[in-house]
Order: C-alpha cells, then structure tokens, then sequence
C-alpha cells in the first residue's frame, strides 16, 4: 500500500514513516505542511494520505482544507485524519460529501498500532474509520436522548462499533458473537431509532453519525 504523510512535527512524522515502513507500507512522501501534501498526492497518487489535521502556518484546519481538496481532486485516494483533541465538527466536514474513504483518529491511538493500521488499511479500501473517542462525545451529546436510552447495553456496544466504520464481520470478531447476531442487534438499532436500513457499510456510518447529530 502506497501512503503520502503530511505532519509538521518532525519526531512525528519520522516515527510514522518507521512505524509504516516496518509493516510493508511504501511511503511515497513524508512532508510538512499542506501545500506540500496537495503536490506529493498529485504527484504519487497514493492509496491513502496521514494528514495532520492542524499545520503550519495557522496550525488551525490546514490540513482539514487539504484533505477536501484530496477528496475532491483525487476521489481514488483515502484520508486518515489526526487531531490531538476530540473536534467532532471536522469529522462531519469530512463526512459530508461522501462517507467512504476517510477516518479520523485521535494521535494518541498511534500507540495502538494494530488499530492504527487496521483503520488506515480501511481506509485505502474505501471504508470509514472514525475514533472511539470521537464517537463516544456524539454518543454522550446526540440529540435522540430517548432513541439511545431504549437501546440495550450490547446494543450501544454495536452502535459504537458501527458509527467506528466497522463492518458486521469486523464488530462479531470485536465483540466475540456471531455474524448472525450482529445483524439481529443491527436490525434493532435500526427500528429503535427509526434509521433507513442500508446495506452499504458507508452510508450505514453516515446515518448514524446524521442521527446522533453529528
């Protein structure tokens, strides 16, 4: 998998870069700021970019305006994005004109680097990856307080899981149940909060990220 880097903290970068190189992924650039990231993904057309959400020279949504203009310019490339806080607002941004193909993760969650890869790997495939955290503060602040409160814990569990970009697959092998069980508890989550079933994994996200308010 080919992936362009774009992170203005050198030690940062340079430890991505080893992180990603030690697990078979060709890092086609490794820059940092935003201008630099636009050329480098025209220039290699990777499978996904890293992108620090805030860099230089405001270090407030660079990156964020970057990565819409990658969507935008190269639909075929995924985008991961970092932040060092929870700001649910650029979640939505990314989300907005089409739910597949990009993530948002919290920095701190490079320490974990099997979900790490795991959610840049969805990524580039064209799925979604969104933070625990991150839905977590949807979760707690949604608007349908009553439609959350009717749902059972394993329900919630699911819920979490799904609004994460995972697939039913992926929340059986988390959870430890079966696939068949998974979709029961979907099917659930679904009628309770008067969502429109989906079969795409994507647009399953998009819906429930809509609905908490996100």
């Amino acid at each position: 998998m080919r992936v362009v880097i774009a992170e203005d903290a050198a030690m940062m970068r340079e430890g991505l870069v080893r992180l990603l190189a030690d697990r078979n992924f060709e890092v086609c650039a490794a820059v940092p700021d935003a201008d630099a990231l636009r050329s480098a993904v025209a220039a290699f057309v990777p499978d996904a970019a890293v992108v620090d959400i805030r860099m230089p020279p405001t270090h407030t949504d660079e990156g964020l305006r970057a990565a819409i203009d990658i969507r935008r310019d190269h639909p075929g490339v995924g985008v991961l994005m970092f932040s060092q806080y929870v700001e649910t607002r650029y979640a939505t941004r990314l989300l907005a004109d089409r739910p597949g193909g990009v993530g948002y993760l919290l920095k701190d969650r490079v320490a974990d680097v099997a979900d790490f890869v795991d959610a840049l790997t969805r990524v580039a495939a064209g799925g979604t990856a969104l933070d625990p955290e991150v839905v977590g503060h949807l979760m707690r602040s949604g608007r349908d307080t009553a439609g959350l409160a009717s749902l059972t814990p394993r329900e919630r569990e699911v819920l979490s899981l799904m609004a994460e970009g995972r697939s039913n697959a992926g929340i059986a092998a988390a959870l430890v149940i079966t696939p068949g069980v998974v979709e029961k508890h979907v099917a659930n989550i679904f009628g309770k909060l008067g969502l429109p079933a989906s079969d795409g994994d994507n647009r399953r996200v998009l819906a429930v990220l809509r609905h908490l308010g996100g």
